[in-house]
C-alpha cells in the first residue's frame, strides 16, 4: 500500500510538471503563421515631438518608447494630409490624400471604390479587427461599404477613465477579445485607434496628476504662460492614456509567445490639437512620430532618416503578408528599411514627402476649404495657398472653426483683442500665395522666406518638383478642377454659418 501511494504521488508530481510544462510550452509554441501579424497602433492628434522618445521631458510615453528601443524609431514619418479623417484614408488606401476624391475632405464619404489593405489581408486569410477610431470622422456608409474600412468592430469592453476627457472603451481588453475569436494560427491584422489625446480634456488634469508647468516646452507659436502649459499638461496626461493601453498589448503578445511574430507600428494621425498645428500644413502638424518593431523580422535599436510617407504603410503591409501592393497605390513598401541592419539614411531616394489639404472644416463663405499642397524636403518646407484669399483656420465670424476649441485657443484671441495680435496671426491670419522655410534653422516654421530674393532660385525649383509630381498623380487642383472639394458632402454637424453680414476682410 505504501508502495502504490509513493507511485501515486510520484505519477501526480509528473502529471503536474507536464502540465506547468505544457502551459509554458503553449505560450513559446503558440501556434505561429508564416506571414507575421500586423499591430498598427494610431493616436489621435499626437504631435511627434511630444514622445519622450524624441526628447520630450513632460510627457512618458514609456512603451512608444520601447517599441523604438527594440525596433526602429523614425525621425521623418509624414501624413499625407494633417486631419483625421483624410490622414486615416490615405493610411488604409496606400493613395495621397488628392487622389481620393470625397475622402480628401474632413467629415467626408469615403467611396468603397478605393480598396484597403484591410480587405485585402483579410481576403488573404488575415484576421482583421480594430478597437476606438478606425477611419473617420465621416460617413462610410454612404461609400458602399457595410463595415467600418479598418475591419470588424470590437468596442465593447468598457472601463472607468481616470479623467472626464478620456474615452470608455477599454482598449487592451478589446484587443485580447479580438485575438480569442481568431482561428488558431491565423495571423492577424488589428487597429487600435486611441480616441486620446483628441480634444475635450479635463481642465487642469495634467497639474492634479502630479505634472509641473515648468516642465513644460512650450513652441515659440504658442504665448508661453500659465494657461498654455496647463493645456499642454492636460494633453500630456492623455498621451500618456494612449500608451499605456499600448504597453498592456504589447504584454497580451508577449504572454502569448507572438510578440516578436507581429509588427508593431506606433504613430499619430496629425498633430496636437493646438492652433498653428492642427489641420494646418506647417511641419509640427504634419511631422509624426512613427515607431516599429519587428523581433524577428527584422534589426532592433536603430535610429533612421529616411523619408516615411502614411501612403507607405499599406503597401508595407501587403509586402510583409506576401501580397503585391496594388498598381495604384501612390506609396511605396519600406520593408526594405525595416529589414536593412544600417541606421541613419537607408534608402538615399526617401528624402522628401508630398502633402496637401483641402476641407477640412466648415466656417467660409460657401463652406469652401483652404487647399494647400506641399513639398517637404530634408531642409526646406515649401507650401502654395491656392486660394490665400480666405482665412486659413475659418472664418473670424465663425469661429476659426479649424482650430479646436481650447483654453490655448481663448487665450490667443484674447490677447488679440488687447492688442497682442503676434500669436493671432501666425494661427488665425491670412497667408500669402507662398510659403518656404528653412526647417534646419527654423524647425517651427516661423520665418517666411519666400519673398526672400536669395532663395528664388531654390523656391522655383520646390514648385517645379511640386508641380511635377501633382500632374503625374492627376491632382484635380494642379489642372485647374480642384474646387471640386469644396463641393463634396459635408456629413459632420458642426453649426458654423457663414454670415456675409458680418464678414471681415482685413
Amino acid at each position: 500500500m505504501r508502495g502504490m501511494k509513493m507511485r501515486n504521488v510520484a505519477t501526480c508530481g509528473i502529471a503536474l510538471v507536464m502540465l506547468i510544462f505544457s502551459q509554458v510550452a503553449s505560450a513559446a509554441d503558440a501556434p505561429k503563421s508564416d506571414r507575421p501579424n500586423i499591430l498598427f497602433c494610431i493616436a489621435d492628434d499626437a504631435a511627434w515631438f511630444t514622445m519622450s522618445a524624441y526628447g520630450c521631458k513632460f510627457v512618458n510615453t514609456r512603451n512608444f518608447d520601447r517599441v523604438a528601443h527594440e525596433g526602429v524609431l523614425f525621425n521623418h514619418a509624414f501624413t499625407s494630409n494633417p486631419k483625421c479623417s483624410p490622414s486615416r484614408a490615405c493610411i488604409l488606401t496606400g493613395r495621397s490624400t488628392w487622389q481620393l476624391e470625397e475622402a480628401a475632405d474632413h467629415f467626408g464619404v469615403f467611396p468603397s471604390k478605393f480598396k484597403v489593405y484591410t480587405d485585402m489581408l483579410e481576403a488573404s486569410g488575415y484576421f482583421v479587427g480594430f478597437t476606438g477610431k478606425g477611419w473617420g470622422p465621416g460617413d462610410w456608409k454612404a461609400g458602399g461599404w457595410t463595415r467600418n474600412p479598418a475591419g470588424n468592430e470590437y468596442s465593447k469592453q468598457k472601463l472607468k477613465p481616470p479623467t472626464t476627457g478620456i474615452n470608455r472603451n477599454d482598449y487592451a481588453a478589446n484587443f485580447e477579445a479580438f485575438l480569442k475569436d481568431r482561428k488558431a494560427g491565423q495571423p492577424f491584422c488589428f487597429w487600435y485607434g486611441c480616441f486620446e489625446p483628441h480634444r475635450p480634456y479635463e481642465l487642469g488634469s495634467g497639474v492634479k496628476f502630479g505634472k509641473k508647468l515648468d516642465d513644460v516646452t512650450v513652441p515659440p507659436y504658442l504665448p508661453d504662460d500659465q494657461t498654455v502649459r496647463s493645456d499642454l499638461l492636460d494633453y500630456a496626461v492623455e498621451v500618456e492614456w494612449f500608451d499605456q493601453q499600448l504597453g498592456k498589448m504589447l504584454q497580451t503578445l508577449k504572454d502569448k509567445g507572438e510578440l516578436d511574430n507581429t509588427i508593431v507600428v506606433v504613430t499619430s494621425d496629425n498633430g496636437m490639437p493646438f492652433p498653428r498645428i492642427k489641420g494646418q500644413i506647417y511641419d509640427d502638424d504634419f511631422h509624426l512620430p512613427l515607431a516599429v518593431r519587428w523581433g524577428s523580422g527584422m534589426k532592433g535599436g536603430r535610429v533612421v532618416d529616411d523619408f516615411i510617407c502614411f501612403t507607405d504603410f499599406a503597401p508595407t503591409f501587403l509586402e510583409a503578408a506576401g501580397l503585391k501592393p496594388l498598381p495604384e497605390m501612390t506609396g511605396k513598401s519600406f520593408l526594405d528599411v525595416l529589414r536593412s541592419d544600417k541606421a541613419g539614411q537607408v534608402d538615399p531616394k526617401r528624402d522628401r514627402v508630398y502633402v496637401g489639404k483641402e476641407r477640412h472644416d466648415i466656417g467660409r463663405p460657401g463652406n469652401v476649404g483652404y487647399p494647400v499642397r506641399a513639398i517637404r524636403t530634408k531642409q526646406f518646407l515649401y507650401a502654395r495657398n491656392f486660394k490665400p484669399d480666405r482665412w486659413p483656420a475659418g472664418n473670424p465670424e465663425t469661429g476659426y472653426r479649424n482650430i479646436d476649441d481650447s483654453p490655448t485657443k481663448t487665450d490667443i484671441l484674447e490677447l488679440d483683442k488687447k492688442g497682442q495680435s503676434f500669436y493671432w496671426r501666425l494661427s488665425m491670419g491670412k497667408r500669402p500665395l507662398e510659403e518656404m522655410y528653412d526647417l534646419t534653422k527654423d524647425p517651427h516654421c516661423m520665418q517666411n522666406l519666400a519673398g526672400n530674393t536669395d532663395y528664388d532660385k531654390t523656391k522655383a525649383e520646390l514648385w517645379s518638383e511640386l508641380e511635377t509630381e501633382l500632374k503625374k498623380q492627376q491632382d484635380p487642383r494642379i489642372f485647374g478642377n480642384g474646387d471640386v472639394f469644396d463641393h463634396y458632402k459635408y456629413t459632420g454637424k458642426r453649426d458654423a454659418v457663414w454670415d456675409a453680414s458680418k464678414s471681415h476682410d482685413d
